[in-house]
């Protein structure tokens, strides 16, 4: 009987810089599946330059479907604690030499670009926000622009568009115009 494996993906990962300010997050991650056994060995590698060997994580049990106690990883285990009071968009990765990765986990189905912002936020230099501020900041900024697209398909639909304001000029030496609503 012949075992065939699948091909291991390359881990969706965005680290803040090493030589950055220290932040909440050390980055974010975007798995492809809720399948933690095939998710977890690209991460693993992924920051084995950066953070060691990751021997242990932690993670909140409700994104995963399966709780799994270890996953194998390139010949060793590493070691999974549940805990439900960390936040479920929160992995703590741990490791023997460098100590530990916080990171933002982006939920599979995420849309690619609500995907970039957010790993784009987590990973920026000394980001003081918290995974949960992170979503839920995202998840408005997706509403937001779920709006304005709704907006521009109705004007689409609807045969034009409304008439631009022009600028109003300023009075003075010379000519300014500044966007309407704007006065010196």
């Amino acid at each position: 009987m012949t075992s065939t494996t699948a091909p291991t993906r390359q881990a969706r990962l965005a680290l803040t810089p090493n030589t950055s300010m220290a932040g909440l997050l050390d980055g974010a991650w975007w798995p492809y599946t809720r399948d933690l056994a095939a998710e977890l060995p690209p991460l693993v590698e992924a920051l084995r330059d950066r953070f060691g060997r990751v021997t242990r994580i932690t993670a909140n049990p409700a994104p995963w479907p399966v709780a799994l106690r270890q996953v194998p990883v390139g010949g060793y285990a590493v070691h999974v604690g549940w805990f439900t009071d960390q936040a479920p968009d929160t992995m703590i990765l741990l490791s023997y030499s460098l100590g530990r990765c916080d990171l933002l986990v982006i939920p599979p189905e995420t849309e690619p670009s609500s995907a970039a912002r957010l790993m784009t936020a987590a990973s920026a230099p000394g980001n003081l926000h918290t995974t949960g501020t992170l979503m839920s900041e995202e998840h408005e900024t997706g509403r937001l622009l779920r709006e304005a697209g709704a907006g521009e398909d109705a004007w689409e639909t609807d045969g034009g568009a409304s008439p631009q304001p022009r600028p109003r000029p300023v009075a003075g030496a010379r000519m300014i115009y500044l966007p309407r609503g704007r006065r010196r």
